[in-house]
């Protein structure tokens, strides 16, 4: 019996699109020896054999991993989403601050070096928040510094962005939604043969995954395994660079305090900084042996005693 044309594509397409998701990209060019196997014999036409070899390379696209260049791009394009929303604090010196401790940070972290560097910026809000981009665009809110007592606390709140950045949680985000929204087309449009708008539209994931990352930042944040990981990175990074590692829990605790019910910054897309504190101490830490340097604590005052 001679299958239909439109009934082949599909059974090829969702064969391939069932291969890469599964994270057999390489079955990839299997299909597209398929799909031209089909059409020399007269199975699917000469559009649905193009069709199907655009939309099945797109989707092995999607479980590629970002180089680092890519990583950087998309971490601009949100960037420029957030700097957008939340006006920059015009403030040098204490914008000059955040950069040097933010760099130091940086270094001693697992990825000390990214495409396009880190970057450090204070944004002008009463919000409760920071934001890290793919790539290395940390963004702090000036609410957020007033919740820290000393540099410690500052670094605390660096150090957890920063380890998002070390443990790419944005660009698994990313990679996660562009192959859920690629599957989600093909098992909408795998019955029928593929024409414009439905490879428009699958194209169109890997575009909207700017917004897709956006969103997790601002309105819905990350699992609650990734803060947990973020957390003790963090950790790790603040006693590497001789910073008192309880400073993550006692910033928390102070947070705590401010945090509205409610409300739409930290609140809404963290969890509760009690949770966070219970597995922080699960980590079994030990205080620093010996109180912050003066100097220390004279170097935060100035430069973020106005905020």
């Amino acid at each position: 019996m001679r299958s239909r044309p439109g009934t082949t594509a599909a059974r090829l397409l969702l064969a391939a699109a069932l291969a890469i998701a599964c994270g057999c990209a390489a079955l990839d060019e299997v299909a597209k020896v398929g799909t031209s196997v089909a059409e020399s014999q007269g199975k699917i036409s000469k559009e649905q054999a193009q069709s199907i070899t655009r939309s099945t390379g797109a989707l092995a696209k999607a479980a590629e991993d970002f180089t680092p260049e890519q990583e950087y791009y998309v971490g601009r394009s949100v960037g420029a989403v957030i700097a957008n929303r939340y006006r920059p604090y015009r403030n040098d010196q204490v914008n000059d601050y955040i950069n040097l401790l933010g760099q130091a940070l940086a270094q001693a972290s697992d990825r000390p070096e990214t495409f396009g560097g880190y970057h450090f910026l204070v944004l002008d809000s009463d919000e409760i928040n920071a934001f890290a981009t793919p790539g290395g665009l940390i963004f702090v809110s000036r609410g957020m510094l007033r919740c820290c007592d000393g540099e410690d606390a500052v670094a605390a709140v660096l150090a957890h962005e920063i380890a998002h950045v070390q443990l790419r949680h944005g660009i698994q985000s990313i990679e996660q939604s562009r192959k859920t929204e690629a599957l989600k087309v093909l098992a909408v449009e795998g019955t029928k043969t593929f024409g414009r708008k439905e490879l428009a539209d699958l194209t169109k994931t890997f575009e909207d995954s700017i917004g897709d990352i956006t969103s997790t930042l601002i309105n819905n944040g990350y699992s609650r395994a990734f803060e947990r990981e973020a957390d003790a990175a963090a950790v790790e990074i603040l006693s590497r660079v001789g910073y008192d590692p309880n400073a993550l829990s006692a910033m928390l605790r102070e947070m705590g305090k401010r945090l509205k019910p409610g409300g739409l910054d930290f609140a809404k897309t963290h969890p509760s900084p009690a949770s966070r504190i219970e597995e922080i101490s699960s980590l079994g830490l030990r205080g620093p042996s010996s109180p912050a340097p003066p100097a220390r604590q004279a170097r935060f005052r100035k430069a973020l005693g106005g905020v």
